[in-house]
């Protein structure tokens, strides 16, 4: 009886619990937590086609190597520089289909038709003009997919406010798009490459356009339906208490808020690395000709969903109990030592015994490291949007204003601007050591050269970009309780204007 009576009493303390953060905070319900989080498997979708438009490019349109890294990397440096000017219009939008709806929408139309256009008719175009219309289809792309980025961001923001709820809808987030690319990853390397032959048929790149336009049209149609409730001025900011966003803020924006510069440093590096490691390229070196079984990229990314998954929602936990900035600080630890030791084994073992019919040490123990070192970095990408979130509240703490559209393009601008050097960065490494008109492929004989570039690309540019975040964290002071005093002055500022608007009906009737 005790113990029904102790139990009673815990729910009853639990259900107050609730109540009171639903008084306290902006919540968003259950159903739109667990849909929202799609957007990103579909933003993510459009990013992963695009990692093959390398091979696409020096392959099948015949730009070179060199060339094409060069003609991507100065689109996107090009598209960095609109990001303010679309984060700034976004954030004077207040129409009556809100901010997200309509930015989504537009930005998934724009990459869809960009790319069906790009792998369907690039390689048709005479040699004259196949180099400028490659640039302005990808350009067209970058422009879509900031659109997206820029809708996201702002949705984020504004389904809930509660510290406890935004590592849910982060981890959510990553869990969706982990098992994207782990089927997509499948797909490509167990099924594409199989039927196509590899990245020299162009059969393959329509196949996965038209695969990732399908994929992506549903979760943003379901993310879109997640947020219509929320997304009205109520929800934005201080409300209408906001003050307006002019042009001039931009520079003040980035200047004035420390946290912000933390994060981008943070985040901008891990991104560059992160795109760098994950880049299609690089993966081909490492199972397929360091290794010697490209097929075992499929294979470990297929077993990695459910250790992945368990250690994303303890990483997750432990964030809803300390914070996004802590779980952040304890996972980029957990990277740093699990990758090393990975470089260790590689480096000081033999690769080609890595199979999966050949289940000795160095087998296993890859499979322990990479497995472990992949879910703890899905942990670290996953707490990107609840810190931007609060990047986002502590803006409108300072300054009353709320520009999530401007602070997320600063945020890409500079992200955009780093992370474009990838592609540069791989290519003129590769072309370093003689890889000048074709990168490597699954039938690249095995070199020194090749094993060092590929240690290099797929863990020092991660050690690195790690060891900068560590550095910055210590000066971002967003922390969980410096969270809650932020959401309780605006929640009191928009108390404050709806208080003053019902003594002005009172003294009006």
């Amino acid at each position: 009886m005790g113990n029904k009576e102790s139990m009673k009493i815990a729910k009853e303390q639990r259900l107050l619990e609730k109540a009171e953060r639903e008084k306290k905070f902006n919540r968003a319900k259950t159903w739109e937590l667990a849909i929202y989080p799609l957007f990103g498997l579909g933003h993510n979708a459009f990013m992963f086609l695009m990692t093959l438009v390398s091979y696409y490019a020096a392959g099948i349109v015949g730009l070179g190597t060199v060339i094409a890294s060069f003609v991507i990397t100065g689109s996107r440096i090009l598209d960095s520089i609109t990001d303010p000017i679309i984060g700034l219009i976004v954030d004077k939008t207040k129409g009556k289909y809100g901010k997200v709806r309509p930015v989504a929408a537009v930005g998934y139309i724009t990459m869809s038709i960009s790319t069906l256009l790009l792998y369907f008719t690039n390689h048709l175009v005479p040699d004259g003009f196949g180099l400028i219309y490659f640039i302005i289809l990808y350009a067209i792309f970058i422009i879509g997919y900031t659109l997206s980025g820029v809708a996201a961001n702002i949705g984020n923001n504004i389904l809930t406010n509660d510290p406890q709820q935004r590592p849910i809808f982060g981890g959510l987030g990553m869990i969706y798009t982990m098992l994207f690319y782990a089927i997509s990853t499948i797909y490509l390397s167990m099924y594409l490459t199989g039927k196509y032959g590899g990245f020299s048929n162009v059969g393959l790149f329509k196949e996965m356009t038209i695969f990732t336009i399908v994929l992506a049209g549903i979760t943003y149609g379901l993310a879109i339906t997640a947020i219509w409730s929320k997304d009205r001025i109520e929800y934005f900011g201080a409300g209408e208490n906001s003050e307006k966003i002019k042009a001039k803020d931009l520079w003040t924006i980035l200047k004035g808020n420390r946290p912000l510069q933390m994060f981008v440093i943070a985040m901008a590096t891990d991104k560059l690395s992160m795109q760098i490691a994950g880049n299609q390229i690089p993966k081909v070196m490492l199972f397929g000709i360091v290794m010697g079984n490209y097929a075992m990229l499929g294979v470990t990314q297929g077993i990695s969903m459910i250790p992945n998954i368990l250690i994303l929602f303890f990483g997750i936990r432990y964030a809803i109990k300390f914070g996004s900035k802590r779980a952040y600080v304890v996972a980029t630890w957990g990277c740093l030592v699990s990758y090393g030791l990975l470089f260790l084994l590689l480096w000081l073992g033999d690769p080609t015994q890595i199979r999966m019919d050949n289940m000795g040490f160095m087998t296993i123990a890859f499979l322990v490291l990479f497995l472990l070192g992949g879910a703890i970095r899905y942990i670290t990408s996953g707490l990107v949007q609840p810190m931007l979130a609060d990047v986002i509240d502590y803006h409108t703490y300072k300054t009353n204003q709320y520009a999530p559209g401007i602070i997320s393009a600063v945020y890409t601008f500079i992200d955009k601007a780093v992370s474009s050097l990838q592609q540069t960065f791989v290519g003129l490494l590769l072309a370093f050591i003689g890889f000048k008109t074709a990168f490597p492929d699954v039938n690249t004989p095995y070199t020194e050269s090749i094993f060092w570039m590929t240690m290099f690309l797929e863990f020092g540019v991660l050690a690195i970009a790690w060891i900068a975040s560590l550095i910055a964290m210590k000066f971002y002071e967003l922390d969980k309780d410096r969270m809650v005093e932020i959401q309780e002055v605006i929640n009191s500022r928009k108390q404050e204007i709806k208080n003053l608007d019902g003594q002005q009906n009172s003294a009006t009737n």
